[in-house]
């Protein structure tokens, strides 16, 4: 299973990874300057959550290690690996349908909620890696 061990970092195409569910206790790094916004992330075994410039944007039951998280104008795509299956929270454009891939197969179209917020859960028994896409309509 893959973790990120230094929390969050960026990586060399310009997207960020973070978090560690192998670890016990809660962890955290705040004041990351990623592309001129700030980011804090908690992680460990219980719960993975990313805010950025002091905003939600991400938030897994139980924690998860998210890779190559990338967001544009309404979409937003990152692959997510964890210990067993999770439940997803990630903010977007509040009021808003998406349509939700995860490994390239449609789950259905969503609304979010006044605050944006849209959750869904991912399998990842086993070590499985799962590609998440959320794209606006």
């Amino acid at each position: 299973m893959a973790i990120v061990k230094e929390l969050i970092r960026t990586e060399s195409n310009g997207s960020i990874s973070f978090g560690n569910f192998e670890l016990k206790a809660k962890s955290k790094v705040s004041d990351f300057d990623h592309q001129g916004d700030m980011y804090k992330v908690k992680t460990f075994q219980e719960i993975t959550k990313l805010e950025r410039n002091g905003v939600f944007v991400y938030e897994s039951v139980p924690g998860t290690a998210v890779f190559e998280l990338e967001q544009t104008d309404g979409d937003m795509s990152f692959r997510v690996e964890g210990g067993e299956d999770a439940q997803i929270t990630v903010e977007l454009e509040e009021n808003m349908d998406y349509e939700i891939f995860i490994n390239q197969e449609s789950t259905g179209k969503m609304k979010t909620n006044l605050g944006g917020k849209l959750s869904f859960s991912v399998e990842l028994q086993n070590g499985a890696v799962a590609e998440v896409r959320i794209v606006k309509l």
